[in-house]
């Protein structure tokens, strides 16, 4: 079953058990997913539904971020309950010794030398780990062996 089709069955049963929250999280994950395929013409696989999620969870985070330093912590409440609702849809996250055994490999397969060429590294890591870890930190660890 495509994610996308996994989304629509969960949001009819979350319909039927009145799970407002689960529902409007689904709703706005699916509009998003709608609006790029109009927008590009294409139909998103299930790595590109992936990518729209991991966005959409960086956005609430930056919420969450403005929201406590505003003093709105119910807005932020809200957003922290659209994360956790958001996760369920994503890939196993990589343990701490996964993500570095990855990072090690894809310098020893690219030959980079020096913490200038990184984009090289991270080019060979973003299909492996996108959607599987969090690719700020990879890029910090990159930068970390790189350096040493």
């Amino acid at each position: 079953m495509s994610l996308k089709q996994k989304l629509t069955d969960d949001m009819k049963a979350a319909m039927r058990a009145k799970d407002a929250v689960r529902l409007g999280t689904i709703r706005l994950l699916l509009a998003a997913i709608k609006q790029r395929e109009v927008d590009e013409r294409i139909e998103l696989s299930d790595a590109d539904i992936v990518a729209v999620i991991d966005k959409m969870i960086k956005q609430r985070r930056d919420s969450i971020e403005q929201f406590e330093a505003a003093g709105r912590q119910e807005l932020a409440d809200t957003e922290k309950s659209e994360i956790s609702v958001l996760r369920d849809y994503m890939p196993q996250q990589m343990t701490e010794a996964e993500v570095e055994q990855a990072v090690i490999d894809a310098i020893a397969a690219s030959g980079v030398q020096k913490s200038q060429e990184m984009g090289k590294v991270i080019a060979l890591l973003k299909p492996k780990l996108a959607g599987r870890a969090d690719m700020g930190k990879v890029s910090a660890l990159v930068k970390a062996r790189l350096a040493s």
